[in-house]
């Protein structure tokens, strides 16, 4: 298995976590993402796990079913992912994105993973879980951020840098990079 297989299965299982941990009244709380609720947080993740099979698959994607069962939903679209970046044909098939083409198993390393990773922060923030992220996809994704700096807060994105306070940890710091408030 590859490090970013590894990597996404272990932010993924994060991610899993936190939603099986969601109690029922918490599904339309606020989340550190303005103007989203633990629901449309959830929503999102599977939107973007969806899109980029869609990119590998080169089909549309399917879309999140508000309605449904987004626990369930989620369950699927990440299984096609990590199924995916087992499968070495498909994970290095060129893929075009916002961040010009590359191998998909690229695309899920630095893109996915990276989003997935805040958001799995967000969600514990929001539903009051264990907010204790993966050291190494920490380290993955500062390294993946750091140089898009201000391209990532443009409309819809990250909100302004925070400066961390002294001796803070890694998770901190890309945190506060994010423009999130531990």
């Amino acid at each position: 298995m590859s490090e970013t297989a590894d990597r996404y299965r272990t932010v993924a299982a994060g991610f899993t976590s936190r939603v099986a941990g969601v109690e029922p009244g918490q599904w339309s709380s606020p989340t550190p993402c303005p103007d989203w609720t633990v629901h449309d947080l959830i929503a999102h993740v599977v939107g973007v796990q969806r899109a980029v099979m869609a990119r590998l698959d080169d089909t549309e994607a399917v879309a999140v079913d508000p309605d449904g069962d987004l626990p369930a939903q989620w369950r699927e679209a990440s299984k096609a992912v990590a199924e995916a970046l087992g499968d070495d044909t498909r994970a290095s098939k060129v893929v075009g994105g916002m961040f010009g083409e590359q191998s998909f198993e690229s695309l899920v390393g630095r893109m996915v993973c990276a989003d997935l990773l805040l958001h799995s922060w967000d969600l514990a923030r929001a539903t009051d879980q264990d907010e204790t992220l993966d050291p190494a996809a920490v380290a993955k994704a500062g390294e993946f951020l750091a140089p898009l700096d201000e391209a990532i807060r443009a409309p819809g994105g990250f909100a302004a840098k925070i400066e961390p306070p002294a001796g803070a940890d890694d998770q901190t710091r890309l945190l506060n990079f994010c423009g999130r408030r531990p």
